[in-house]
């Protein structure tokens, strides 16, 4: 068969793309964003890239188009397709039915760490030697990509509450009928298409309600005293039924770590469900919400009959996932830092993972947070407000907002003179290298390419150096 895949550079759909290559089907796709990894993972697999959404790609004639949810009516190509009433289905339908069905599905879903969590259950799976198949939005340094078929029967899916496509507004996470589902938070986002908090928990009810009796939720259980925390929107969510076993993490009662040493370049933390001990589990990533995500990826591998001990085992191996926190690069000292973080809270965690890291390394290191605010959400300005307490671990801050229908430079000024806004991106690469000392980290953190600012970064580092 035949797929052409329109928005395939999306991390989702070219996820789809890499699965539907390996079944054998012949797969051509087109976006008008092109950028790495994912575009270069696609050429890698031999897949045939079109810019843009000319109609003219009618002319390729394929059996079957799977549509991305970056395409909306009015689309030239979308349109070519409806007038021709051509046969097209979105891409969880497509994997929903062509892939996942009769599978033992593990979904990981929540509005933060669904990523990390799902590449470190597909390793823990691996490790244990099951041959998941998976689709993960980035690619993890244990694989060489972020989607495969699979040699079991077993398959993990980063659970997306986003919409499904423009002719499916449910969220796509309603299509993958999981047995095992990790809830490993919830808050609001994705302003554009839910109107509240509790238009979210109505989706994440759907999911629920999807999870056979047999199957077992995994649930972030962390509500304080005050009735707010990761947890409490959940225990909402649940509150309207629960057909499943159900099993929460971050609590004294579920699971839960024990004693933590953070050191420079690993944590080390004990692993309990109750007062049940599982060991000691050494974790190359950084901060709290990254031990949570492997506490609740232990838990979920439990459920397919990995033991805690072997999932331990498998954890000191697992090498991170690209743009949570990867370095890119270090000139004259100077350390740029690629992440993914663009919602508050996620933005707030990852430099509080990076500040507990740098100190335990004993040394005077400085972090530099440079944020493009470029989601949907953040578009909208719904959270501009929340920004100045997120950054304020950070000892510098830079904020690009050329996209924004909003005043950065107002959302930041509360922070001062530790903060200050560009708009134009040369201009702010020159503004951190002419801050930026020996010992510095640059924390870049953008959802998108950023214009490459990273690399230009090091060469503007590598210039001044001389």
């Amino acid at each position: 068969m035949h797929i052409h895949i329109l928005g395939i550079c999306g991390t989702f759909m070219g996820g789809i793309a890499a699965i539907a290559k390996e079944a054998g089907h012949r797969v051509t796709g087109c976006d008008a964003n092109v950028y790495p990894p994912m575009s270069t993972q696609l050429q890698a697999l031999g897949i045939e890239l079109i810019e843009g959404f000319s109609p003219q790609q009618l002319d390729l004639k394929p059996d079957l188009w799977v549509i991305g949810n970056v395409v909306s009516r009015g689309n030239p190509l979308m349109e070519a397709i409806l007038d021709a009433r051509q046969t097209y289905v979105s891409g969880p339908q497509w994997l929903a039915e062509h892939v996942l069905h009769g599978r033992w599905v593990l979904a990981v879903a929540g509005t933060h760490g669904k990523t990390t969590t799902s590449s470190l259950l597909t390793w823990i799976l691996e490790h244990a030697g099951l041959q998941p198949g998976f689709l993960i939005g980035g690619v993890p340094s244990n694989f060489a990509t972020s989607a495969r078929l699979g040699g079991s029967d077993f398959f993990v899916i980063e659970a997306d509450e986003y919409d499904t496509a423009f002719f499916d507004k449910r969220s796509k996470f309603v299509h993958y009928r999981p047995m095992t589902a990790v809830l490993n938070n919830l808050e609001f986002d994705h302003a554009d298409i839910f109107r509240d908090l509790e238009a979210i928990e109505t989706q994440f009810h759907h999911l629920v309600r999807t999870v056979p009796g047999k199957g077992r939720l995994i649930v972030n259980g962390q509500i304080g005293a005050d009735g707010q925390g990761a947890g409490a929107a959940l225990a909402r969510v649940l509150a309207r039924g629960c057909w499943s076993e159900c099993e929460a993490f971050g609590t004294a009662t579920g699971w839960h770590e024990g004693e933590l040493n953070e050191a420079a370049e690993h944590s080390r933390f004990r692993v309990a469900f109750g007062t049940q001990d599982f060991g000691l589990c050494q974790l190359a990533l950084a901060g709290e919400h990254n031990r949570l995500n492997a506490i609740a990826a232990i838990a979920a591998a439990r459920h397919v009959g990995v033991t805690p001990q072997v999932a331990i085992e498998a954890l000191a191996s697992f090498g991170g996932v690209k743009r949570r926190l990867e370095s890119r690069g270090s000139v004259a000292g100077v350390e740029v830092i690629d992440d993914f973080a663009h919602h508050p809270t996620a933005i707030e965690t990852t430099i509080a993972g990076l500040r507990s890291r740098l100190q335990a390394s004993g040394q005077a290191h400085r972090i530099l947070a440079v944020l493009e605010p470029r989601s949907n959400t953040m578009k909208l300005g719904a959270m501009k407000a929340q920004l100045p307490a997120s950054l304020a671990l950070a000892d510098r801050v830079f904020g690009f907002g050329a996209a924004l229908g909003w005043d950065l430079a107002q959302a930041l000024a509360p922070m001062g003179e530790k903060a200050q806004a560009h708009q134009d991106l040369p201009t702010l690469v020159q503004a951190i290298v002419r801050e930026a000392r020996p010992g510095d980290r640059v924390l870049v953190m953008s959802n998108g390419g950023f214009g490459g600012i990273h690399q230009k970064l090091l060469d503007a580092l590598a210039a001044r150096q001389g």
